[in-house]
């Protein structure tokens, strides 16, 4: 992992330092990082998140985290709002402004750079995720339709 706090130059804002937004990035890097593991979802990060990226709460960090991260198309639509190719609108909101808010232009720029470094093994990850759902449903739908006497025919295509 490239020193993420040194590839970026930060501006103090009325709510967070420069310093505090080279820290908000470093948890954010981890958090791609580390495969969108709860445990790197940092309360720094929840709160920019919130506050500063026209997300809602969701009553808090595990409601946050709950709703975009533990379906795999949940997090394909979190993701959609930092993909620099489908042009920053707020999936809660529609709008670009958090994306082009003066105070905080900075750091989220930086969150979208680094968020392409990783966009294409997130994107596999979250893909082979819900390919396993998928299955799984089809194997309970499967079960469920044979206690109706009814038999499913399902085939793979490639």
């Amino acid at each position: 992992m490239q020193n993420t706090m040194k590839e970026f130059t930060f501006k103090d804002a009325q709510y967070m330092s420069a310093k505090d937004k080279g820290l908000v990035l470093r948890a954010w890097e981890l958090f791609l990082k580390n495969g969108l593991k709860f445990e790197h979802f940092t309360d720094r990060l929840y709160k920019h998140l919130t506050l500063h990226c026209s997300l809602i709460a969701h009553c808090h960090k595990s409601g946050f985290y709950a709703t975009y991260f533990e379906n795999s198309e949940d997090a394909v639509r979190f993701f959609s709002q930092f993909d620099r190719a489908k042009g920053f609108a707020s999936i809660e909101y529609g709008g670009t402004s958090w994306f082009y808010n003066v105070e905080y232009e900075d750091l989220n720029n930086a969150m979208v750079e680094v968020y392409e470094r990783y966009k294409d093994d997130i994107n596999k990850s979250l893909m082979q995720s819900a390919r396993t759902q998928c299955l799984s449903e089809l194997q309970s739908m499967k079960t469920k339709a044979a206690s109706f006497g009814i038999t499913l025919i399902c085939e793979e295509v490639r």
